[in-house]
């Protein structure tokens, strides 16, 4: 038998019961605002993810951005020699396919990379 949950907790998940604050000026809370709008979150949320997303990565945008460019390169490049090596020709929409599927993993690669060193 499953025990009682606890009041507020939502199945499956630690209750939230800590709290952090912050001041932000009117512009900077208007930017905020406008990102969890954007989001569909709200304030509280986005900002929660935000700050746990960037915990878990371990890395600034900075780091983060070269990161994945470079994943991306490597990506290319692996991609790219693999079918010259074994004598495929790839065509234009072949080589375009190849760098939208790259783009759309790159980050999440190069995250994937900064979690896993942190272990």
């Amino acid at each position: 038998m499953e025990p009682p949950a606890k009041r507020g907790a939502i199945r499956g998940r630690e209750a939230r019961n800590q709290t952090l604050s912050t001041k932000l000026t009117e512009t900077e809370y208007r930017v905020v605002e406008q990102a969890s709008s954007t989001d569909g979150k709200t304030t509280g949320e986005w900002l929660r993810d935000l700050t746990l997303r960037s915990l878990r990565s371990g890395a600034n945008d900075t780091e983060l951005i070269a990161l994945s460019e470079i994943v991306g390169v490597s990506l290319l490049l692996v991609n790219v020699l693999r079918s010259l090596g074994t004598g495929q020709r790839m065509s234009a929409e072949g080589f375009d396919k190849l760098v939208d599927e790259i783009g759309a993993t790159k980050y999440d690669l190069a995250t994937k990379l900064i979690a896993d060193r942190r272990r």
